[in-house]
């Protein structure tokens, strides 16, 4: 008997090197197709982005591209920039990256309207000579004096040209403004006239200027940027007709005018002219800038009563609107524990407060007011009044003496006590309007009538369009605006909007309003607005309960010094003086009563700063915390998920 065996044979196995070629053949071929994704990407897709902002801070305006399509003859942007720059400095190396791009999307959208040219200036070449005599800025980027340019010169056919001298990092946020405002100005070299009358220097004080005041006499921030979008012309305080000319007349803060000026406004709007009146219960720029020479005015407020109540508005100049919401954080009296506190006569108003429906206002972030009234529509007026800036239903009215002489903010804060009614600062008004006056005035004396003395008109052709504020601080630049010197050149950064906000109200009474929702992009400070408000409820009922401990404390104090002087006659030694066993438990008493009270203020103190600590604990717990707590939750969610899967395939 013989046994066959049967044996399994095993395939040859594959070469080991075979499949390392195939394996490094994969991997050359994919990295391929990854170079010819990127290049292709890089080809087809090199201005495609994704801005994440909340304001879309890096995408196109719909303004800049109106502008931009709308240019029918040709702009030529030269950039001069230092290579240098970027290599000693990267963060300018970064920025030059920005504006290129930036640039680049110009040219795009305007369809090669707006040419490009690049220049890298070498010291003592012929580049930087032109660089020079262009208006761009030369720094010096080390001790050897060499210097670097890092700006940008436009020019139209006509040989106009605009300049930024150097571009500085901090605009950044407010590069598209810049950029398309000088392609702006360069298409459009006739501009509309804005005539002002004021009592403030808004355009410097020449007198101070001589003097050599540091910081004295320059003319307002705000009045510089208007001059780029309008011809600012000054009227006369007592000037008896506007010009014809003008289109939109600013009336800041104009005090004391005679009959004549304000009949001249009054002619101004019935024939059709489009009016800002800026009025003020409390001029915090006219205390703050006293004349050469000359005390502090203790007059601060403006009226245009005798106009806008024939015209069915109001703004009284004898109260003052408090908030809580948006105050300024100032100093503290030097006596208070506390070293600074909400100044509820200063504050920002956010985008609550401002009207999103209208133009001018719908794309701003935060305008700033001092010291301001109220505006409101007279009883029985047909005016159609629509707000522009309002208050927080967590204000109230004061007299505007209280913040005129001695302020205190403090004092303000304590006796603070909103009473749930938001009020109007800024109103836009519309319709048709009656003259405030039945015939021209007499001309003042000493004057005589111009000749060329238009005809008086009764009323309006057709419906009005006029601005009225309560707050002409809205112009003051400490308010709003922070100046830095760079090297000669006055560097002006934003940390409001009022400047957008008043070049957007003239830009909607003159018709332009391309630019608008571009200007009011430029603000990207995103403020913890419910975090300030516990802080502010919180502070303004320590303020409270601290004025009537102290109060109490006072009282106690100086019935305690009256007991001691034992029921002494005036200008008696209290030594001489004998004190009753009553009186003397009466002292015990009013010793333990200062003792409590005190005790309960620090135990005030101590439950406001532990309110606050628990506060920030809170806030950087979540911050630090929250997000991977959050994503290790989401991450065990998916795993029990594919867990639950698989069993259910399994199934």
């Amino acid at each position: 008997m013989s046994t066959t065996t049967l044996s399994t044979a095993k395939p040859p196995a594959k070469p080991q090197g075979k499949r390392g070629l195939s394996a490094l053949l994969a991997l050359a071929l994919a990295a391929v197709l990854l170079v010819g994704v990127n290049m292709l990407a890089d080809r087809l897709l090199s201005r495609a982005r994704i801005d994440l902002t909340q304001n879309r801070l890096y995408t196109l305006s719909d303004g800049t591209r109106e502008v931009l399509q709308g240019l029918a003859d040709p702009i030529t942007f030269r950039v001069f920039y230092s290579r240098r720059l970027g290599a000693a400095i990267p963060l300018y190396g970064a920025y030059a990256e920005r504006v290129r791009a930036m640039l680049e999307e110009y040219a795009a959208v305007s369809a090669g309207k707006v040419r490009l040219e690049f220049f890298d200036p070498e010291p003592f070449s012929e580049t930087e000579d032109r660089a020079m005599a262009l208006g761009i800025q030369g720094v010096p980027v080390d001790q050897s004096g060499e210097q670097v340019y890092f700006g940008l010169a436009g020019v139209n056919l006509l040989d106009d040209e605009r300049t930024i001298p150097f571009f500085q990092p901090d605009r950044e946020r407010f590069l598209e403004y810049d950029l398309t405002r000088m392609v702006w100005e360069l298409s459009n070299p006739t501009r509309p006239v804005l005539g002002v009358i004021s009592s403030l220097p808004l355009n410097g004080d020449p007198r101070a200027m001589m003097m050599r005041q540091p910081g004295v006499g320059q003319p307002f921030v705000v009045m510089n940027q208007i001059r780029n979008f309008y011809t600012v012309r000054d009227v006369a305080i007592d000037a008896q007709a506007i010009e014809p000319d003008v289109q939109v007349l600013l009336v800041a803060h104009a005090q004391n005018l005679s009959e004549a000026t304000l009949y001249a406004i009054d002619q101004f709007v019935m024939r059709g002219g489009r009016l800002i009146a800026l009025t003020d219960p409390h001029s915090e720029s006219q205390a703050s800038r006293p004349s050469p020479g000359q005390r502090p005015a203790t007059e601060t407020s403006s009226t245009l009563a005798r106009l806008l109540n024939a015209w069915g508005v109001e703004a009284p100049s004898d109260k003052v609107v408090l908030d809580l919401r948006g105050a300024w954080r100032v100093r503290a009296d030097p006596r208070d524990r506390v070293q600074a506190v909400d100044y509820l006569a200063w504050y920002n108003v956010p985008t609550d407060g401002l009207n999103r429906t209208e133009v001018a206002t719908a794309e701003l972030q935060q305008v700033t007011v001092a010291s301001a009234g109220e505006v409101r529509r007279r009883e029985g007026s047909t005016v159609e009044f629509t707000p522009l800036v309002t208050s927080s239903t967590r204000s109230m009215l004061v007299d505007a003496t209280a913040v005129r002489t001695d302020p205190s903010p403090t004092r303000l804060l304590s006796d603070f006590r909103p009473d749930d009614i938001s009020r109007t600062i800024v109103a836009r008004i519309r319709g048709p309007l009656n003259s405030a006056f039945e015939a021209p005035p007499a001309p003042p004396e000493g004057a005589e009538r111009p000749a060329d003395f238009p005809a008086h008109r009764p009323r309006t052709e057709g419906p009005a369009n006029l601005i009225v504020g309560n707050d002409a601080d809205i112009l003051e630049d400490r308010f709003w605006v922070r100046t830095q010197d760079f090297f000669g050149q006055q560097v002006a950064t934003p940390i409001s909007d009022n400047g957008a906000f008043l070049i957007n109200l003239a830009d909607t009474m003159a018709g332009g309003e391309a630019l608008v929702s571009l200007r009011s992009r430029g603000e990207s400070l995103r403020p913890f607005a419910l975090v300030d408000d516990i802080r502010r409820d919180a502070e303004a009922q320590f303020r409270q309960t601290e004025r009537g401990l102290t109060e109490r404390l006072e009282a106690t104090e100086r019935r305690l010094r009256e007991l001691r002087q034992g029921g002494a006659a005036p200008g008696q030694p209290a030594a001489n003086t004998v004190i009753t066993p009553e009186q003397r438990a009466e002292i015990d008493a009013a010793r333990a009563e200062i003792v409590r009270t005190r005790g309960q203020l620090r135990q005030v103190q101590l439950e406001l700063r532990r309110d606050i600590e628990r506060l920030e604990t809170w806030l950087r717990l979540a911050n630090i915390a929250l997000v991977p707590a959050l994503l290790t939750l989401f991450a065990i969610g998916l795993g029990i998920m594919r867990s639950r899967r698989r069993a259910g395939a399994r199934a």
